[in-house]
């Protein structure tokens, strides 16, 4: 693959995680800083290292599976690999600006 072709991919594959929701706060998860890594390998498999807001997250199985099967349907992408980690835990700090204004941390 083609670098220009791995870069439009990663930008499809981050336009499809900021369409993913954590239905309890109404900023994407992308956006929310619970996506540490997006790479895509040769064979175009999507691998995705991610965290939730919290371990004990009631919403994490629908999250997960969502970002797997976004991704997986990406333009460009075979299959996604995704690995949940909570090293290091997720804050407010990862936030983008815009997050945080939306949820009025600014």
């Amino acid at each position: 693959m083609e670098i220009n072709e791995i870069l439009e991919t990663e930008g499809r594959i981050i336009g499809v995680l900021k369409s993913i929701f954590d239905p309890e706060i109404p900023v994407n998860i992308y956006d929310l800083g619970l996506i540490y890594e997006i790479s895509l390998d040769e064979k175009k498999v999507a691998h995705i290292t991610m965290t939730l807001t919290a371990p004990n997250c009631p919403m994490a199985d629908m999250i997960v599976e969502e970002v797997k099967y976004k991704v997986a349907g990406t333009k460009g992408v075979q299959e996604c690999n995704l690995i949940l980690t909570f090293d290091p835990p997720w804050d407010k700090s990862m936030m983008t600006e815009e997050a945080k204004l939306d949820l009025g941390f600014l």
